[in-house]
């Protein structure tokens, strides 16, 4: 997004995890998606809905410590607003934590591993083909830029085919595609007072256009 500056480069020492906290919000996260029986793409779709202050204030982990919250509520593995209660207590404070409901996993089975990595159709782009990032504004999850929609670029690369987030995120369906590292001009995406680079964007075949 504009109005954040430049980005800088990340320092060359960082640990993996700067605090031990972050640790824990790491395995936290991956274990909210083990108890929830969901995936991945519902985990991002979960952190997509961090309240825009919690995700700019919060930093990396303390995104994923929200996004794990979400996921359990969605599937009632914690009521709404039992992690806030359950904080102020041990603050000190004098608060009913609400009563846990009786868990609701989704009904998810993922396909075999090994399974999604080729498709009967062949694919619709090949390197070099002058394309377009459609201009779509879904109300769940996405994994197209919004920087990309309605810009023209060139596909540089067919990559192995992946399930469709769009769709997985929500548990209607894998929805395997073919996906394409697609060529952005950053005069392209934002004008002609750009920095002069090539941007590369893995993008699926269904967020994709021909360029007439």
């Amino acid at each position: 997004m504009q109005g954040f500056g430049p980005v800088a480069a990340p320092p060359t020492d960082e640990p993996v995890f700067a605090e031990e906290w972050q640790r824990r919000a790491f395995a936290l996260a991956l274990l909210s998606m083990r108890v929830s029986g969901t995936n991945l793409d519902a985990f991002r779709h979960a952190v997509d809905r961090v309240r825009p202050l919690d995700y700019l204030a919060d930093g990396y982990y303390g995104r994923w410590l929200r996004g794990a919250e979400n996921l359990l509520v969605d599937s009632a593995i914690i009521a709404p607003r039992a992690v806030d209660a359950r904080a102020r207590n041990l603050r000190g404070g004098q608060v009913d934590e609400p009563a846990t409901p009786a868990p609701h996993r989704p009904d998810y089975r993922p396909s075999a591993p090994g399974s999604l990595r080729s498709l009967d159709t062949a694919p619709r782009f090949a390197p070099g083909d002058a394309v377009r990032a459609r201009d779509l504004h879904p109300t769940g999850h996405t994994r197209l830029p919004r920087y990309t929609r309605g810009r023209a670029g060139t596909v540089r690369r067919v990559l192995p085919a992946a399930v469709f987030p769009d769709t997985h995120a929500h548990f209607r369906g894998e929805n395997t595609q073919h996906v394409y590292t697609v060529e952005f001009h950053s005069h392209e995406l934002w004008g002609a007072d750009a920095e002069d680079f090539l941007l590369s964007v893995d993008l699926y075949d269904e967020y994709l256009e021909p360029l007439a």
